[in-house]
């Protein structure tokens, strides 16, 4: 079975579905991400935190996750989190500084 919604690894469209699921702060953040000045890097940190959290990489064309689709799983994943949302936007925070300083190791931008 296709659905047009599962693609290899968390999709950035599916960011704005999950503004909803939890507090302000949480929302500040998906806004952030969705504004059109937003910098890559974010975006980027955050598919990889979905990436780990929702196990992505372990997600093949047959499983039932992707019979559902990238948004539906997200969406779970974000609301069976089991800690915090300070807990979550930490998670953030310590994946974008990991890719950030991933990228200043190969010189592909500055580290902040």
């Amino acid at each position: 079975m296709l659905n047009s919604d599962t693609e290899i690894l968390f999709p950035i469209r599916v960011i704005p579905s999950l503004r909803n699921l939890r507090g302000e702060e949480w929302q500040a953040l998906i806004d952030r991400l969705t504004t059109a000045e937003v910098e890559e890097i974010g975006q980027a940190a955050f598919s990889l935190m979905m990436v780990r959290l929702g196990g992505c990489a372990g997600c093949n064309a047959d499983s039932f996750r992707a019979m559902r689709g990238c948004t539906h799983c997200a969406q779970l994943t974000v609301k069976r989190f089991k800690g915090s949302d300070d807990d979550l936007l930490q998670l953030y925070r310590d994946t974008l500084e990991e890719v950030i300083g991933h990228l200043a190791k190969y010189e592909l931008i500055e580290e902040q």
